[in-house]
């Protein structure tokens, strides 16, 4: 995976001084925080990997996992509906921004998570300079599209789908970002699952390369974005 490449403001000036300092630069790296989906928690062989991948294409302060309260500490069993998680959510976000006061916050999450994520992020009072959705669930086994939440955004947001995510039919995703009023990306990637997961190599891609080439889109992603924050 290539360098973090440095900001805007960290680039030479046109009297070819440095416009940023190396002390300003670092505040700017983001802390995220990660949420788990619906079928496993923090501590699942996916997340953990997953949080080590994120951490070194964001640049993070720090990478925080959590439980939700419905699976933690050992319980098991099936998870409320989204909208219940959000308190238990929010909650471990002002543990990470106490703990990394001042650096911009971005929350990524699988399935499950995004969504919440993104029901947190679409908060006013809640400053969230990002959103990554690994998987987003817009399609659940029964009912309606669930796009409500995508379309209250308060933050730019990059999908990362597969296209063969039955629970994310691109072609419905694309008609709801249309009409989104926020920043908004997407990374495919071909013969991925919900989970991101190819069946079998497509185009000369292997699972390595499938996700390395989706770390690289989020990483571009954030540099773009987080440019923007004050």
């Amino acid at each position: 995976m290539a360098e973090l490449r440095p900001s805007k403001r960290a680039r030479e000036d046109d009297t070819g001084g440095v416009s940023e300092t190396e002390e300003q630069s670092s505040r700017r790296a983001p802390v995220v925080v990660f949420a788990h989906g619906a079928g496993g928690n923090s501590s699942h062989e996916w997340m953990v990997r997953w949080k080590e991948l994120l951490a070194s294409a964001t640049n993070a302060v720090e990478v925080f996992t959590f439980d939700y309260p419905y699976c933690a500490n050992g319980k098991r069993g099936p998870p409320p509906k989204a909208e219940k998680l959000v308190d238990s959510h929010i909650a471990e976000i002002e543990k990470a921004v106490e703990k990394h006061s001042g650096h911009p916050l971005v929350l990524i999450g699988k399935s499950m998570g995004s969504r919440v994520s993104c029901m947190v992020a679409g908060k006013k009072d809640t400053k969230v300079a990002a959103v990554v959705c690994l998987g987003y669930p817009l399609k659940g086994a029964k009912g309606p599209l669930r796009d409500t939440t995508l379309l209250e955004l308060q933050a730019p947001v990059l999908f990362v789908q597969g296209s063969k995510d039955n629970m994310c039919p691109l072609n419905e995703l694309e008609k709801v970002r249309k009409k989104m009023t926020v920043k908004n990306d997407l990374h495919v990637v071909e013969g991925g699952d919900h989970s991101l997961k190819q069946s079998k190599r497509v185009d000369g891609m292997t699972q390595d390369d499938a996700e390395r080439s989706a770390l690289d889109h989020i990483q571009r992603f954030l540099v773009e974005v987080l440019d923007d924050v004050p």
